[in-house]
This record gives structure tokens, C-alpha cells and sequence, in this order.
């Protein structure tokens, strides 16, 4: 079982931290957590929030790339449509190569339909240009020289240096809809799903994507699980500390399903029609806290249902001091990590 890091680089609504502060964190506390056996970084992206979402999610992993020596760098996800795709192909490979080959690149066609009105991207055209911009990315990766002629994307015969370390580049995609499943199998790509899935959700889902692989003779061992993680010495510590600030999280989410574009129910299954029905007690089934030994009893539940190639710890969350944030880290490293590790 692997265990990787996530940081959304938020703030709390308070502005008690800045988001400067946040971004300062990553210098400490990232070589501890590889250190302590975190075997990934992933970040993530959103646009023109309030508390932050790491809106460049590709320039948050050269920095780290120079801050660690092991860890896979993921984008989880990136959110294609906004991107010149001419752009992010050379960014792409130059990370790659910055990184000594470590880069995993997460994408997905988005759901905010802000960030698509301020991008100039119409919001139903998001699809299918995520579709043609995987097609360039691919090639670029495949050939030297690319040339493409599509529907939303022309260029012209172009060298792309420098060239990928790893060939091809890792691709998941971050998606949970019925179409979307069967695309990420078409492409032979493992999915990534948002933390905001129930358990029994997320085995609905899988559910799907297998049969759609079966179906195309695709067949993967990479199934990251992502959740909202925060490990104290007790159980009410943890509620305390990392309580609010899920709530805070899931923000964003309770917004974009009372506006009617993304569903979030609660773990009773009722859809989130208004952003008052968020409450972080209501959504215990996506997170894990509390002391070492009821984490390490959460995440074999987790294990059991889901056969996870990886939890991805959201740890780094809106108001969390980083004191907290580094005992935290140093209690999943010493006390939950290294039990994994010997149940194998």
C-alpha cells in the first residue's frame, strides 16, 4: 500500500493563514513526508476561489521537484480546457524532465462554469477539447515532431524538445460519470475520483470503469483513492482541529451542487440542494480522522471496499496550523505508514 501527500493550498475564511504561508509550508514539510515514507505529491486545481485551490498546479510541482528526491509529482487533477494546448505540452515536458521523470499527469474536463466563462471556453464545448487536447498531448510525447488539425486546435509542424524522460508520460483521468468512465477506458487510462465520493459511491463507479476496460481488453493495477486525512492523539483533537476545516473544503462543492452543475449528497444519500445542509458530521464517510489506531482501522475499511493502489492523504486543510499539520503528518508517518507496510 502506498501513501501519498495532497495539498490544495487552502486558506481559511478567516484569513487567519495566507496563502503565501501555505505555499512556505511545502519547504519543511515536504522533505519530512517523504522522509517518513509518502511516496507522492499531488495538487490539485481550481480557479477564482477565495481560499485558494492552487490555480497553477504545474508550477506548485517544479517547485517541489526540487524539494524532493523519490516522490511521484501528480497533478490530481489538471483541468484541460483552460490550457493552450501547445503550451502545456512543452510545460509538460519540461516538468517531466525537471523532475527525473516523476511527473503523473491527472486531468479533467472541469466542472465550475466560472472558470470556463473566464477562460473564453464555452462550457458544454469542455469534453470534447479535453479529448483533443489528450490526443496532442500524447503525440507530443510519441512523436518529435507534432502537427495537429482539429476541430478547436490547429498546429502547424512544430519540434518539441525537450523529450519526455518517461515514455509515455503516466495519464489518469479524473472523472466519475458513465461516459467519462468509458472514455478513461478507451484511453487504457486509470481513473481518479474526487474525494467528495461516499465509499459505496466510489465502488459504483469502479464497478463501471472495469467493465468498460474489460470490454477493450485494458486492464489496470492503479486505483488512487483520495481522502480527507488528519491524524491527532485523540479523536477529539482531531475533530477540533480538522473539523471546520472540511467543512471550509467541501465548500465548493455544496456550492456547485445547490447551483445545480456537480451532485454532492450527504452520507444519508441526500442531494445537497442548499450550501446551509453542509455539515462536516454529515460527510463522515469521506474522511478519515482521529488518534493512530482508529486511522489505521478507518484505512483498512477503506482497503477492504476499495482495493486502493493508493490513499492519497488530504491533509494540508484551510486553518490548520502548521504545527498541527507537521504532528499529523509525523503520527501517520511513524504510526500508520510503517503497519501498511507490514501487513503485506
Amino acid at each position: 500500500m502506498k501513501f501519498g501527500l495532497m495539498y490544495s493550498f487552502l486558506t481559511p475564511a478567516s484569513g487567519a493563514i495566507s496563502h503565501q504561508a501555505t505555499f512556505r509550508e511545502l519547504d519543511d514539510l515536504l522533505p519530512l513526508a517523504e522522509s517518513l515514507g509518502f511516496t507522492a505529491f499531488h495538487t490539485t486545481e481550481h480557479h477564482f476561489q477565495h481560499n485558494g485551490w492552487a490555480p497553477s498546479p504545474l508550477a506548485v510541482l517544479g517547485y517541489v521537484a526540487g524539494l524532493t528526491r523519490r516522490m511521484r509529482l501528480a497533478t490530481n487533477v489538471l483541468l484541460l480546457p483552460l490550457y493552450d494546448p501547445l503550451r502545456l505540452v512543452e510545460d509538460v515536458l519540461t516538468l517531466d524532465n525537471l523532475s527525473n521523470g516523476r511527473l503523473t499527469l491527472g486531468v479533467s474536463p472541469g466542472y465550475v462554469s466560472e472558470e470556463c466563462a473566464a477562460y473564453g471556453i464555452p462550457y458544454e464545448e469542455r469534453f470534447a477539447r479535453s479529448e483533443e487536447i489528450l490526443d496532442i498531448l500524447q503525440a507530443s510525447w510519441r512523436d518529435e515532431v507534432l502537427s495537429h488539425q482539429g476541430r478547436y486546435y490547429q498546429i502547424p509542424a512544430c519540434r518539441m524538445v525537450p523529450r519526455p524522460v518517461q515514455r509515455p508520460i503516466p495519464l489518469w483521468y479524473g472523472v466519475s460519470g458513465p461516459k467519462l468512465l468509458q472514455r478513461a477506458a478507451l484511453r487504457r487510462c486509470p481513473v481518479t475520483a474526487s474525494p467528495r465520493h461516499t465509499v459505496a459511491e466510489l465502488q459504483a463507479h469502479y464497478a463501471r470503469f472495469d467493465a468498460a476496460a474489460a470490454e477493450v481488453g485494458f486492464a489496470t493495477t492503479e486505483r488512487p483513492i483520495i481522502r480527507e486525512t488528519f491524524v491527532a492523539r485523540s479523536l477529539a483533537e482531531a475533530e477540533d482541529l480538522a473539523g471546520p476545516a472540511i467543512t471550509e473544503l467541501f465548500g465548493l462543492y455544496s456550492r456547485k451542487s445547490a447551483a445545480g452543475e456537480r451532485q454532492l449528497r450527504n452520507d444519508r444519500g441526500e442531494l445537497v440542494t442548499d450550501e446551509g445542509m453542509l455539515d462536516f458530521r454529515s460527510f463522515a464517510g469521506r474522511y478519515i480522522l482521529g488518534d493512530p489506531a482508529s486511522v489505521r482501522e478507518q484505512l483498512h475499511a477503506v482497503v477492504d471496499a476499495l482495493a486502493p493502489s493508493e490513499i492519497i492523504c488530504r491533509m494540508q486543510l484551510p486553518g490548520v496550523p502548521t504545527a498541527a499539520f507537521r504532528q499529523s503528518l509525523q503520527l501517520f508517518g511513524e504510526q500508520v505508514i510503517p503497519h501498511f507496510a507490514a501487513a503485506r
